[in-house]
């Protein structure tokens, strides 16, 4: 809203100062340090309240060290990181932006069903929570809702190197200036594949090599491998939240990685330099992912060690669902496993432990495991390790993982 405002002053009235709001790197430093300001000074003010409301974690005896002492330390603190992402949002984006408005969806869609499973195990003193299956078709239906804006929309385009002709025209028209030359916005669905020269494929492709007609029809390909990414990550994010600060800065990590992402596939002359496919007004899901990485991160200043607020999944459904549309939305998807890696290790260590134990348990009647515990952070819990410990040893591989990944725009 302030930039439509500044943007009015500025036509308007030449007004001085005003035309800062036009530029991206302005509004995103403006982003996160208005929601590092939202999460840490109005945070506790919520923590607060939620403690009055009695709003507390019922903790689960697992003999795990120290973990009787969380009992009743407030939950539901994703309302937090929520609130902290959409107010700048609203101030400083774009909010026609297809982009923007695709991640407030994300936003508000997995916050509602976080939050009703937060409310159920609180209120209803249902220690399960909403039941499993009724989170999964949330999650499907997001992962719907972003496939179809993904392949439907048109303001969903990429643009790529021209060809030869394309590129005389352009010299001749700009005569001494040297833009990057870029063809026509085309829509498809090309993602990035990582590590490989000519790294771009289209998904159609694996279903138009039967029948080239068939590339109209690639949404059928397409959404449901969307509903699968957003599932994966937002159970992956879920299950990475269980001590004190894990999930929010291995998720402060991972955001910040795909904001360089964003900002330099929604930049023509960067991603000219870099080789890299064009996505037009992409860059304007910097601010969002600036406000968002502000708000994991001052939720941290309550978070860490002993925490003082617990995200619980209104917090960890809307991480994990927004970083697999922005993943979807910058065309990084298969990146994930490496930039997610922590997510990763966390669902396997839960579905290789469940599936051990039911194997064993078939072939030799006793069940059998793999861990001591999972997720994997419990299984270090197990051995000993200081939560603290853990956490920033997670953060170190995370931030390993990330750069990695970000080295794979230049790595081929």
């Amino acid at each position: 809203m302030l930039y439509y405002l500044f943007q009015f002053l500025e036509d308007k009235y030449q007004f001085p100062g005003a035309q800062l709001f036009e530029y991206l790197s302005f509004r995103s430093a403006m982003a996160i340090l208005l929601s590092l300001l939202i999460s840490t000074i109005y945070g506790k003010r919520i923590i607060n309240y939620l403690q009055t409301k009695q709003i507390g974690e019922s903790v689960r005896e697992l003999g795990l060290q120290g973990q009787s002492e969380k009992a009743g330390t407030p939950t539901m603190g994703g309302i937090i990181i929520i609130i902290s992402t959409l107010i700048p949002v609203l101030l400083l984006a774009k909010l026609e932006n297809i982009y923007v408005i695709l991640l407030i969806i994300t936003t508000l869609w997995m916050g509602a069903i976080g939050f009703l499973d937060d409310y159920i195990k609180t209120f209803k003193k249902d220690k399960e929570g909403l039941p499993g299956k009724f989170k999964i078709i949330g999650q499907i239906g997001l992962g719907l809702i972003v496939g179809c804006i993904m392949y439907f929309n048109d303001g969903i385009t990429v643009k790529e190197k021209a060809n030869p002709k394309e590129v005389i025209s352009q010299e001749m028209m700009l005569g001494s200036e040297k833009l990057p030359e870029m063809g026509p916005s085309q829509k498809n669905l090309t993602t990035t594949i990582p590590f490989v020269k000519n790294n771009e494929f289209d998904y159609s492709k694996i279903i138009s090599w039967i029948n080239p007609d068939l590339a109209n029809y690639a949404w059928i390909i397409f959404i449901p491998i969307v509903i699968f990414i957003v599932t994966a990550v937002s159970n992956g994010a879920n299950l990475t939240d269980g001590i004190d600060g894990l999930a929010a800065g291995s998720s402060a990590i991972i955001v910040l990685a795909l904001g360089i992402f964003a900002w330099v596939s929604g930049n023509i002359i960067f991603s000219d330099y870099l080789n890299i496919m064009y996505i037009p007004n992409s860059g304007e899901m910097t601010i969002y992912i600036t406000a968002f990485a502000g708000a994991l991160v001052g939720f941290l200043w309550y978070n860490t060690y002993p925490a003082q607020v617990f995200m619980g999944d209104t917090g960890s459904l809307t991480i994990g669902g927004i970083i697999a549309v922005l993943a979807i939305a910058t065309r990084k998807e298969l990146l994930i496993p490496i930039l997610c890696g922590i997510f990763l290790v966390e669902n396997l260590s839960v579905m290789l432990q469940v599936a051990w134990f039911k194997y064993t348990k078939k072939r030799f009647g006793e069940g059998r495991r793999i861990f001591l515990m999972s997720p994997l952070h419990h299984h270090y819990q197990k051995k000993g390790h200081h939560e603290s410990k853990i956490v920033v040893r997670f953060w170190v591989v995370g931030i390993f993982l990330a750069i990695l990944t970000i080295v794979t725009l230049k790595l081929r």
